[in-house]
């Protein structure tokens, strides 16, 4: 169990819950909820007119101590997409303390059939990325960034690169004083995410859809690929329990070009007519999956999105050249943090719309992406559900009000750490505009 493992390590973790086995409902002792007084008091001064390039030319980054471990999570139930079933996350915890004692937490989240990583790879690749941090004096944190690409090139080890990015990150924009969402732009602090419904049986899906549906999620994700006529039968079935939602379809690769296009018939027949189709089919059937965006545009105006197929920067140049897809999902462990932001400007920039998404994740990495689409304010899709999934989070709270708000950066005074500042339905004082919300609508 959570309580038993792995994160006990981290000497100011907040990563420990009194309450290990009730699902989602982690509270931790006040204390534990801020860096003691070690930490140098941040600069706060000129920190709303810092944006996060200046800071890559212009920080200077001293790392004190920097360690990962095993974050092990059981799901609520078996997580089934057309491709594989996770039972739980094998992912990795990451902590950057700065010698200004201002510490970083980021999250490498493991999914072999994606990432490219499994659980000991990325544990090696992390330390030897943890030990480089220690070794690094003095230098800005673009030439420490550009260190870390060198060390965990591409897709192969781009979870672990985002990992160790989002607790660098992190660390640095505590250090001036700034959210995470105001340095990425401060563009807005609300997001609206959308809910997962995996590859499951009809009846378990319509009851999941009134679940939802009660709980005030207004779009779903429905897990797809497996089998058409199935896929067809819980369409139906959600349609019936939920008929005033929104779907988006996730294939995860598992349809061919035809198959894509009989779905999109077969839910037009039923009166249905999906916000997105996310990655109908093969991540290297470029024709097929231009074949289904014309098709699904043109006939029915739904977008396609690519999401397996989208790894890199030169994947997304191929879809721009070739219009492959309507929408590209940016996952920060597909191709890291500044492979992110390469690629948004990219899409920007070439008339693509922008989803982001994850992996199966606790709420360090999510807390991290809700932030990274606030602060940029460009992301029409916003699919950051994961920690949902969880029976169990070492994270403190959220996702269990309609609205619930994630507080970042020094929100609450010079001492705190971004990823555990959750107050359902409150502000701080005086702080409101600090805060990051999600909605669940």
């Amino acid at each position: 169990m959570l309580s038993q493992f792995a994160l006990s390590f981290f000497g100011k973790s907040p990563l420990n819950s009194s309450k290990p086995h009730e699902p989602l409902k982690f509270q931790l002792p006040l204390s534990n909820l801020y860096v003691k007084n070690s930490m140098k008091a941040p600069v706060t001064s000129s920190s709303s007119n810092f944006g996060f390039k200046e800071l890559l030319e212009t920080f200077t980054v001293e790392v004190q101590k920097a360690e990962n471990k095993p974050l092990n999570v059981p799901l609520i139930a078996p997580f089934t997409i057309a491709t594989s079933r996770l039972d739980k996350v094998e992912n990795v915890a990451i902590r950057i303390e700065l010698k200004n004692g201002c510490v970083g937490w980021g999250e490498a989240p493991i999914l072999p059939f994606v990432t490219a990583e499994d659980q000991p790879t990325a544990m090696a690749k992390a330390k030897g990325a943890c030990d480089m941090l220690k070794n690094c004096s003095f230098l800005t944190l673009e030439a420490v960034l550009g260190e870390i690409g060198d060390l965990l090139p591409g897709h192969q080890f781009a979870s672990v690169r985002a990992g160790i990015e989002m607790a660098l990150i992190d660390a640095v924009a505590k250090s001036i004083g700034l959210p995470l969402w105001r340095l990425f732009g401060g563009a807005l602090n609300t997001i609206i995410t959308d809910i997962t419904i995996p590859i499951v049986s009809p009846a378990e899906a319509a009851a999941l859809a009134s679940k939802y549906h009660k709980q005030g999620f207004k779009t779903l994700k429905l897990k797809v690929g497996k089998n058409l006529k199935a896929d067809i039968e819980v369409l139906q079935a959600i349609r019936a329990a939920h008929p005033d939602c929104s779907f988006i379809l996730d294939a995860n690769e598992g349809y061919k070009p035809e198959e894509a296009i009989e779905v999109l018939e077969k839910l037009h027949e039923m009166g249905v007519t999906p916000v997105l189709f996310e990655q109908p089919v093969h991540r290297d059937d470029w024709e097929g999956l231009g074949r289904v965006t014309h098709f699904a545009k043109s006939k029915y105006g739904v977008s396609v999105a690519a999401d397996e197929s989208c790894r890199s920067l030169a994947d997304v140049k191929k879809i721009v050249k070739g219009e492959l897809a309507d929408v590209v999902n940016i996952k920060l462990a597909k191709v890291g943090v500044l492979g992110a932001l390469e690629i948004i400007d990219l899409a920007r920039a070439s008339g693509l719309d922008l989803m982001i998404g994850g992996m199966v994740e606790t709420r360090l990495a999510m807390g991290f992406a809700g932030h990274l689409a606030a602060g940029l304010g460009c992301f029409k899709f916003v699919d950051l559900d994961t920690p949902l999934l969880l029976s169990e989070d070492p994270v403190l709270e959220g996702y269990e009000e309609v609205i619930y708000i994630w507080l970042a950066g020094e929100c609450w005074n010079s001492e705190s750490d971004w990823f555990v500042k959750v107050a359902r339905q409150t502000h701080p004082p005086g702080k409101s505009s600090e805060c990051v919300q999600f909605r669940c609508l």
